[in-house]
């Protein structure tokens, strides 16, 4: 998708937003290492003339392109100031405005998309300090306003479109250390609020939209070794070579309304989160995704649900991935979170399967955090590799903890935790996957009672939950006075246990 693609282009904005943030000890040296840089990148930098005015390097008619995955982003920048301090450092200053020019190729047989936006930063300031080998630099600015002038040639006004996002009170700093294309990065960032204002209106087919959200407390830093742009034509090269980041963006209280009409109907939706973040890493080795946020309620109006209103919240939601990507001669870490706590939904959902109330409408749960080593035999990253493996796995599992198991919801809650060892030598025993070694403990407490209640909705014969009671006693122990079952899954000499009874 186009969104998707124009992301591509941020490298480009980041350049103009942050002109002479590679700086070093003269004006000189500053606006030849922003050059490099910006090469290094991929990016074509051309300007009409660079002369000294005292102790000013003046540079005038500076554009900035780049052409990468069918985006065209293209910008110019009417003045650049780079001023001696005497002191070693070097501010940098540059004209209030410049307009950005981005190209999205065609897509799905459409036209392509010519977009002029205007970023405005006055009173923006940066001071660039430091040797060659080390440029560290801090950066200020009141605002930075990115409004979305033009669509194809056309004033966007005229054809009924905003796009205007605006950050307040942004701070910053950063530390590029090394020489050559290969960079050592280290950045801080962080900004009072950001605010976000979008509508469009189609009135031949007829629909529109109109979004504004606002975001508290933006945050984020990051530490990355960068190569020239060349390097990074093939990803899977570029990390073997040294390539490697990891950062964390953070954000506070926000809220957002968004308002879509579709062929003359209206919808809305709604929400506000109390904050949370974002954290990645990816180097030769390993790669890791994750994020949580908190205080999340949302409600959604439309014409496509059955009841007037859909209303969903939740206390904490997060997730975290991480995995090798390499093959390695031990095993490696892995690590899989999905964390849901505290799940509301309106009752008119649950009005849908149980109108007369017979469930508790307690908030919902489900927790599976696991870790453990994972040995890989093929790089996940190779194409030909995985390609030549076919539908042989691309590694061996070797240990599994299971840290947390947890599921509630109407009344009923299961818990659990384990460990497991696997023997990779043994394929034959439990049919091609590694003979396994460890227990998994496991809890249900309010089961029996959740299964009546369905039985008595009529979603379920009363013969089917008995059969399904009577399945699960030869995995579980009941307590004699109250809905509560638990149950040790343990492989131990090859074989599988259930409470002490062999099954396999």
């Amino acid at each position: 998708m186009k969104q998707w693609k124009l992301a591509g282009s941020t490298a480009v904005i980041a350049i103009l937003a942050g002109t002479g943030a590679f700086a070093e000890v003269t004006p000189e040296e500053v606006w030849q290492n922003w050059q490099d840089l910006s090469a290094s990148y991929g990016q074509t930098v051309t300007a009409t003339s660079a002369e000294r005015d005292g102790d000013t390097l003046v540079v005038s008619g500076v554009t900035i392109s780049q052409d990468k995955d069918g985006v065209a982003v293209s910008g110019s920048i009417d003045e650049l100031n780079f001023t001696d301090n005497g002191d070693g450092s070097v501010d940098v200053t540059m004209s209030e405005s410049y307009p950005l020019l981005v190209v999205l190729p065609a897509d799905d047989g459409a036209e392509p998309v010519d977009l002029k936006i205007t970023l405005t930063q006055p009173d923006m300031v940066i001071t660039a300090s430091g040797t060659a080998d080390a440029l560290s630099y801090d950066f200020e600015a009141p605002t930075m306003v990115a409004k979305l002038e033009a669509i194809n040639g056309v004033d966007a006004s005229r054809v009924d479109a905003t796009a205007e996002a605006t950050l307040t009170n942004m701070t910053g700093s950063y530390l590029v250390e090394g020489d050559g294309e290969a960079k050592n990065i280290t950045s801080d960032f962080a900004a009072e609020s950001v605010k976000l204002v979008m509508s469009g209106t189609d009135d031949e087919a007829k629909s529109a939209v109109n979004l504004t959200a606002s975001i508290a407390n933006l945050a984020s830093n990051s530490t990355g070794t960068f190569l020239g742009a060349e390097a990074m034509v093939d990803f899977a090269a570029a990390l073997k070579a040294g390539f490697a980041v990891n950062g964390n963006v953070s954000y506070g209280a926000t809220s957002f309304d968004v308002a879509i009409t579709e062929a003359g109907a209206p919808s809305k939706v709604s929400g506000t989160l109390g904050g949370g973040d974002i954290s990645f890493a990816m180097d030769a080795n390993h790669m890791q995704y994750g994020g949580a946020g908190k205080a999340v309620a949302v409600s959604i109006t439309s014409p496509d649900i059955p009841f007037p209103e859909l209303k969903m919240a939740y206390e904490e939601a997060a997730f975290n991935f991480l995995m090798p990507v390499a093959k390695t001669d031990a095993p490696s870490d892995f690590a899989l979170l999905t964390k849901l706590v505290g799940l509301t939904v309106s009752d008119e959902v649950w009005g849908m399967f149980d109108p007369a109330g017979n469930l508790p409408r307690d908030p919902a749960t489900v927790v599976i955090d696991t870790k453990g080593k994972v040995k890989l035999t093929t790089d996940l990253l190779d194409e030909a590799a995985m390609a030549a493996i076919g539908e042989t796995p691309p590694g061996e599992l070797h240990a599994l903890d299971i840290t947390e198991i947890k599921a509630s919801i109407a009344g009923a809650e299961l818990t659990g935790n384990g460990a497991l060892t696997f023997d990779n030598s043994d394929l034959t025993t439990f049919q091609g996957m590694p003979v396994p070694t460890g227990k998994v403990d496991l809890k249900l407490v309010g089961g029996s009672g959740l299964l009546d209640k369905i039985v008595a909705m009529g979603l379920m014969t009363q013969d089917d939950a008995m059969g399904f009671k009577m399945m699960v006693s030869m995995f579980a122990n009941s307590a004699p006075d109250k809905d509560e079952m638990t149950s040790t899954l343990e492989f131990k000499d090859k074989g599988f246990y259930a409470n002490g009874q062999r099954l396999q």
